[in-house]
C-alpha cells in the first residue's frame, strides 16, 4: 500500500463537499483521551470505493448518496493500558456523532450506518495502512435539519474538558433529566444508562474510591510516560495540534507554578518518589475536588463486553450528552483512572450497583475558572478522498 501522505482530500468542488469540508472542521472539535483525536475519516468517492460501500451496505449505490467511512488511526491511539483500546474506540463513536449532526444541519441525513467486523474487506486497494475502518455512513439529500450548524459550532468549541473546582451549588434535577435523552444518528440504537450522584453521600464514596485508586494514574509508569508525553509545551502543541499544555490541564497558572508542575509531574519524580506515598498524595487530592463536585455522571453499557460497534455508539451518546451539559452552562472533568484498571472498575459497579460496563465517569458542575480550548491537528490531516 502507498503511505496514506499522497492522499490529500481535495478542495470543495460541490454542495456535498462544501458541507463536508465544514462539517470535518466541527467534528474536529470532539474530545479525546489525552487529546490524541485516533479518528480518521474516508470520503469514498471514486467508482470502487462507492460500489465497495454500496455492497457494505446491501445497497445499490445512487448519485444522490455520498459514502464515508469512519475509522481509527492506529499512529494517533493510546495503547498502555487494555482500556485504552475501549476510549479509542469512544473517540472515534464522539467525531462521528459530531461530524453526522454537522452534515444533517447542512441537510446531509444519515441515510444508513453498518459497522464493520475486524475481518470486513478493505474498502479500497490503497485504503491507508494505519487506518482501521469501523463503519461505512450513507448519507442522502433531504430532511430539513434540526439545528443550525453555526449554533452547533458554537457548543462544540465551547465545550471543555475543566479540571478546576465547581461551584458548590446544586444542579437542578430537571437540568440532569434533560441531559439523559434518546439517542440520535450514530446513537439511536445505543443503550446507555446514565446514572448521577449527587448526594453528599454517594460523591463521599466515589471520593474514597479515589484516594484507594487513582494513585495508579501516576504509579503505573508505562501509563504515566504515555501520558506525559501527551503534555506538550505551547509551542509544540502549535506544531503538533494534539496533547495539552499544562494550562488546558490545569487553568491559567504563573510561571513559577507552571515550572513547579513540570517538575512534579515529570516520569522521573513519580519514579523517584512513587515508593513515599507521592501517587497517594495526587490521588487525595483529585478526590477532594470529587468530593465538592455537584455531581458526578456515570454512563454505562448493559454487557460486560460490549461490541465494538455498541462502543461506537455509546461514544456517539457521549457526543450529545456532553453538548447538552455545555449548552446548559455545565462542565464535566472524566476520572478516566476509575475505569483504566479493571479493580477499580469493578469496585466502581459493585458500590454503585452498576452491572455491564461503566465507561465514563465524570465529575459535572459550573466552573469556576475558564479553561483554554485544546489544540487540533489540521482537519485535512484525518481525511482522505478514495
Amino acid at each position: 500500500m502507498r503511505s496514506p501522505e499522497v492522499f490529500p482530500p481535495p478542495p470543495p468542488t460541490g454542495p456535498f463537499e462544501a458541507a463536508l469540508d465544514r462539517a470535518v472542521h466541527v467534528a474536529a472539535l470532539s474530545p479525546s483521551s489525552h487529546n490524541c483525536q485516533p479518528w480518521a475519516l474516508a470520503h469514498l468517492a471514486g467508482p470502487e470505493a462507492r460500489s465497495a460501500a454500496a455492497a457494505l451496505l446491501g445497497d445499490q449505490a445512487s448519485s444522490a448518496h455520498h459514502y464515508l467511512a469512519l475509522a481509527l488511526d492506529r499512529s494517533h491511539q493510546l495503547s498502555a493500558l487494555p482500556a485504552h483500546g475501549l476510549e479509542m474506540l469512544l473517540s472515534c463513536g464522539l467525531y462521528g456523532q459530531l461530524l453526522v449532526r454537522a452534515l444533517a444541519s447542512q441537510r446531509w441525513t444519515l441515510a444508513q450506518a453498518t459497522f464493520l467486523a475486524p475481518e470486513a474487506p478493505e474498502l479500497h486497494e490503497d485504503w491507508p495502512e494505519q487506518w482501521t475502518a469501523l463503519c461505512v455512513l450513507k448519507l442522502a439529500p433531504d430532511g430539513e435539519p434540526v439545528e443550525s450548524i453555526t449554533e452547533l459550532a458554537a457548543v462544540a468549541d465551547a465545550r471543555r474538558t475543566n479540571r478546576a473546582p465547581y461551584r458548590d451549588e446544586p444542579i437542578d434535577a430537571a437540568i440532569l433529566d434533560a441531559l439523559d435523552a434518546p439517542g440520535t444518528a450514530l446513537s439511536a440504537d445505543s443503550d446507555v444508562r446514565v446514572s448521577h450522584l449527587s448526594s453528599a453521600e454517594d460523591r463521599a464514596r466515589l471520593a474514597d474510591l479515589l484516594v484507594r485508586h487513582a494513585g495508579r494514574d501516576f504509579s503505573d509508569l508505562a501509563a504515566w510516560r504515555e501520558t506525559h508525553s501527551y503534555i506538550r509545551t505551547p509551542q509544540q502543541v502549535a506544531e503538533q495540534g494534539d496533547g495539552f499544555t499544562l494550562a488546558q490541564l490545569f487553568g491559567p497558572m504563573r510561571p513559577a507554578r507552571r515550572r513547579f508542575m513540570e517538575l512534579a509531574l515529570a516520569p522521573s519524580t513519580m519514579r523517584a518518589l512513587r515508593h513515599l506515598g507521592y501517587p497517594r498524595l495526587l490521588a487525595g487530592q483529585l478526590a477532594a475536588i470529587a468530593r465538592d463536585t455537584p455531581v458526578i455522571s456515570i454512563l454505562s453499557l448493559p454487557a460486560e463486553n460490549p461490541a465494538a460497534s455498541d462502543l461506537l455508539r455509546a461514544g456517539a451518546y457521549l457526543t450529545d450528552y456532553w453538548l447538552r451539559a455545555t449548552h446548559s452552562g455545565l462542565a464535566m472533568h472524566p476520572l478516566s483512572i476509575l475505569l483504566q484498571h479493571e479493580e477499580a472498575r469493578r469496585d466502581l459497579q459493585t458500590h454503585f450497583d452498576l452491572p455491564g460496563r461503566a465507561f465514563f465517569v465524570a465529575r459535572l458542575g459550573r466552573s469556576t475558572v475558564a479553561f483554554p480550548r485544546t489544540a487540533r491537528r489540521a482537519s485535512a490531516a484525518a481525511r482522505r478522498a478514495l
